[in-house]
């Protein structure tokens, strides 16, 4: 399994580790992202989102879930299932089509809907420090699972 930590000084550093990330990402991809409130996860996938050639404004879809964007290289995915009351309620959004697709996949509070994850996903986990800053980030990429 991979994993890559690096740290983050600043929210624009934050951003260009998402658009690098953006950049390198691959028809099917998914990701989680991890993080308390106010941690930077909007900034990042922001980042993500510039990326993979989105240039339309990119909020966390906290109200609505899902958010989708098609104007990249790749579709791109972003749910927020902050306020799942059920893993259920996923079907309803049609996750499986997003998740199973060709685009890429980002899940911010992922670890509300685990059993419904694929077997294979890289886990994106931003953490701060304020002990090295405030505006300090530690990001941690890992891969989770196997690919069949």
């Amino acid at each position: 399994m991979t994993k890559n930590v690096t740290e983050s000084f600043n929210a624009e550093e934050t951003f260009q580790m998402g658009e690098k990330l953006g950049g390198e990402c691959q028809p099917g991809q998914v990701y989680t992202l991890i993080g308390d409130l106010g941690v930077g996860k909007t900034v990042f996938t922001q980042g993500l989102a510039k990326g993979l050639g989105i240039t339309e404004p990119v909020n966390s879809p906290t109200f609505t879930i899902l958010q989708e964007y098609h104007e990249g290289r790749l579709p791109f995915y972003h749910f927020d299932v902050y306020r799942i009351g059920d893993v259920e309620e996923m079907d309803e959004i049609g996750y499986e089509d997003c998740i199973y697709g060709e685009g890429v996949c980002l899940i911010e509070w992922a670890n509300l809907i685990e059993e419904i994850l694929p077997k294979h996903y890289w886990q994106i986990t931003i953490e701060k420090d304020l002990e090295k800053g405030f505006d300090y980030r530690k990001i941690t990429i890992e891969e989770i699972g196997t690919e069949e």
